[in-house]
C-alpha cells in the first residue's frame, strides 16, 4: 500500500465547473478545477494582468434551480502560466456571499 499524507487541511474535490470572476471592474469567464471549504484553483484565459495578492469576487452558478450558487471574495495566492495563453489561479476563500 502506498504511505500518502495530505498536506492541505481541506481536500480538494474535483469540480470542474464553469465560472465567472470580477478583477478591476471587469467580469471574465473560467473553469473551477477544485474546490475546498478554504481555498479553489481556477484556469482561464483572461487577458488580464492578474497579481499575487490581489482580490477578486467568484461566481460559481447552480445547475440545480433549487440550489444557490456560490459566490465569494477570494486572494490570489498563485498564477501559474499554462499553455495556449491560459493562467491557473490559486486562489483562498476570504468570505462567502
Amino acid at each position: 500500500m502506498i504511505d500518502y499524507s495530505e498536506k492541505r487541511d481541506f481536500i480538494r474535490m474535483r469540480v470542474e465547473s464553469d465560472m465567472t470572476f470580477s478583477y478591476n471592474g471587469q467580469t471574465y469567464a473560467g473553469t473551477c478545477i477544485d474546490l475546498s471549504s478554504k481555498g479553489m484553483q481556477v484556469e482561464t484565459d483572461a487577458n488580464a494582468a492578474i497579481a499575487t495578492g490581489a482580490n477578486i469576487r467568484v461566481n460559481i452558478p447552480s445547475t440545480h434551480p433549487q440550489l444557490p450558487g456560490l459566490e465569494a471574495d477570494t486572494k490570489v495566492l498563485r498564477v501559474d502560466a499554462l499553455e495556449d495563453n491560459r493562467i491557473a489561479l490559486g486562489l483562498e476563500i476570504t468570505a462567502m456571499q
